[in-house]
């Protein structure tokens, strides 16, 4: 592994942690026992995941690409403008930040799981749940979002956007993707968001968690991965 791809990589784990960090941090925030953000609700969710998008990306910009998410990841490199090579490493990368992001988490927010008794409610703050349990719909639901995600990135490097507003306007297309989409599953349009999280809801000694719903955790995975690249392949049609 050349010094390049390793400083990459460093860059890909501190921003999906950062992501992760204030992202599932917003999500403890809102739905934890005696949280002073208790009850704040999708709105806050919502642009609390926009702005941590923005501000991972601007964390780690200056050592790598700034994907974050494997779906973003497969995407560049179907639309040519990413090496193949470093697609799995990148992956990984991604998703050991999403772990360690979540364990930040769970420090944080550490006397607030013994105070929440609803098991549902503290995997939430890791991982996505559909509200309405369809894999099939689930899937698709993951699948537009990302879908629009990746289309939309491609977009934007056709457009006049200096580099430095550009992660702004990457947590603005987040931010709309969650109000207008993210309703039906929680949108974790990003398989390191979500499996990340999840890994470390299963191994940590979290006060009163339940299962880590393996069952569902093919859907944030496979559904942006396939959204993702559907994306691209239109993309590369465009002229």
């Amino acid at each position: 592994m050349n010094d390049s791809l390793t400083l990459q990589l460093v860059g890909e784990f501190v921003g999906t942690l950062i992501l992760i960090l204030l992202g599932d941090g917003v999500v403890a925030a809102v739905t934890l026992k005696k949280s002073k953000a208790e009850g704040s609700g999708w709105i806050a969710i919502a642009l609390g995941w926009g702005l941590a998008v923005t501000l991972g990306v601007y964390c780690s910009a200056f050592l790598s690409p700034a994907h974050l998410n494997p779906a973003v990841t497969l995407g560049m490199a179907i639309a040519g403008v990413f090496p193949w090579s470093s697609v799995i490493p990148y992956m990984i990368a991604q998703t050991l930040g999403g772990v360690v992001g979540a364990i930040i988490v769970w420090l944080n927010y550490y006397p607030h799981w013994e105070e929440t008794e609803d098991s549902s409610a503290i995997l939430g703050v890791f991982a996505t749940g559909p509200a309405i349990r369809n894999y099939f719909f689930n899937f698709l639901s993951e699948f537009i979002g990302t879908f629009v995600l990746v289309f939309a990135l491609l977009a934007f490097t056709r457009g006049k956007f200096t580099e430095g507003l550009n992660p702004i306007v990457v947590g603005l297309l987040i931010t709309a993707i969650g109000f207008s989409l993210g309703g039906t599953t929680g949108y974790a349009i990003n398989p390191a968001r979500d499996l990340g999280p999840r890994i470390a809801h299963q191994i940590l000694p979290i006060a009163n968690k339940g299962e880590s719903d393996w069952a569902y955790s093919w859907v944030p995975i496979l559904g942006p991965l396939a959204g993702g690249a559907v994306g691209a392949f239109l993309y590369l049609l465009i002229p």
